[in-house]
């Protein structure tokens, strides 16, 4: 399964011509809209498919790393589970739940689109080894970060080690 989400991710970032989840968002002619409803604590971000038009909704008050990985996510979702989002929409308050497939899928694509498994091999190639130093040299959530190594792992990358379990509660 991991092998085709990959797949996908990597698919996207093809034709997109970027890593940037904005630019993948105006790819899948989503309507991007920022909200301030939401308590930096609250929901993050949703997507619903409406009459054939894509809606995308982030909290806004969220930090700027985190709104790149829940738009990131959130296109996931359009991309890969486009049959769940016309019985309603994906909200996203514990955007890495840990016990929904499509919740887990969605985030590997997301890590698999965001960041290339060269600037990973990169930064440990200088010699770092430190996971959270990582995780933070690619300006991603540590988190966030394990399903990447995880995502990497499962493809054979026998080298990495992920210290951390995946915990899809860190944006709770």
């Amino acid at each position: 399964m991991n092998d085709h989400i990959f797949s996908e991710a990597m698919k996207y970032r093809r034709r997109v011509k970027s890593s940037d989840p904005y630019d993948l968002l105006k790819f899948l002619k989503a309507e991007l809209h920022w909200s301030n409803v939401y308590q930096e604590d609250g929901l993050r971000g949703y997507c619903v498919v409406i009459n054939r038009t894509k809606f995308v909704v982030i909290n806004d008050k969220i930090s700027d790393e985190e709104k790149r990985v829940v738009a990131a996510h959130e296109a996931a979702h359009l991309i890969l589970h486009k049959a769940d989002l016309k019985s309603g929409s994906l909200r996203d308050v514990d955007v890495f739940h840990p016990g929904s497939s499509l919740e887990r899928e969605a985030n590997l694509f997301a890590a698999d689109f965001l960041v290339s498994d060269e600037d990973v091999l990169e930064i440990v190639n200088q010699g770092e080894n430190d996971f959270y130093k990582i995780a933070r040299e690619l300006n991603i959530p540590a988190a966030f970060f394990a399903f990447k190594v995880y995502s990497m792992v499962e493809r054979g990358y026998d080298d990495l080690r992920l210290p951390v379990d995946l915990d899809s509660t860190f944006l709770k």
